[in-house]
């Protein structure tokens, strides 16, 4: 019994399938770092930026005008890209932990920082209609994203297994506290 190949269309058809489902999965994966690291990272600096030379530098970026704000928020990302450079170089010499480690540190330092410049400078940033615009379509299409997301069996097994650490985590406390 002979079969015939897939014709050419239906193969792109397949291929462009896998190549969006991969890539929403890789994106997926980028969004809910973002979402999970988003908050606790920003509270984190605020934090920090509660220190006494800190706090003048907030007040300060909470007073800039929209596209000085805008050039604000862009500066983290411009300043990690030599990091991340060095990070790929240091892995192409062969030291893949400690390039994978900067490249980690440098997403986190970057995420908390973006997350921090984000607050302190939405209000005005959102006085351009333009970021306004983008920012609200982002938003919806997010939440669409991370409602998916949230519905798939490996998300739910992720909260099984959260919980149950957490229980643990709560049980080994009691366990260590002072009598």
């Amino acid at each position: 019994m002979r079969t015939t190949p897939p014709s050419p269309s239906r193969l792109a058809s397949l291929l462009s399938r896998l190549l969006k489902t991969l890539l929403g999965g890789l994106l997926a994966l980028l969004i809910l770092f973002e979402e999970w690291g988003w908050e606790p990272l920003q509270r984190a600096l605020a934090w920090v930026g509660q220190l006494p030379g800190l706090r003048w530098l907030e007040r300060r970026i909470t007073t800039l005008p929209p596209y000085a704000a805008l050039a604000l928020f862009l500066v983290p990302t411009l300043m990690l890209l030599p990091v991340k450079l060095l990070a790929l170089w240091t892995i192409s010499r062969g030291k893949l932990v400690l390039g994978t480690l900067v490249i980690l540190g440098a997403k986190v330092l970057g995420t908390a920082i973006v997350a921090r410049l984000f607050t302190l400078t939405q209000p005005a940033l959102m006085q351009l209609p333009w970021f306004a615009r983008s920012f609200t379509r982002w938003t919806v299409w997010k939440n669409a994203l991370l409602a998916k997301v949230r519905l798939s069996w490996l998300w739910r097994l992720g909260r099984v297994i959260k919980r149950h650490v957490q229980r643990r985590w709560q049980h080994l406390k009691r366990g260590w506290a002072p009598d």
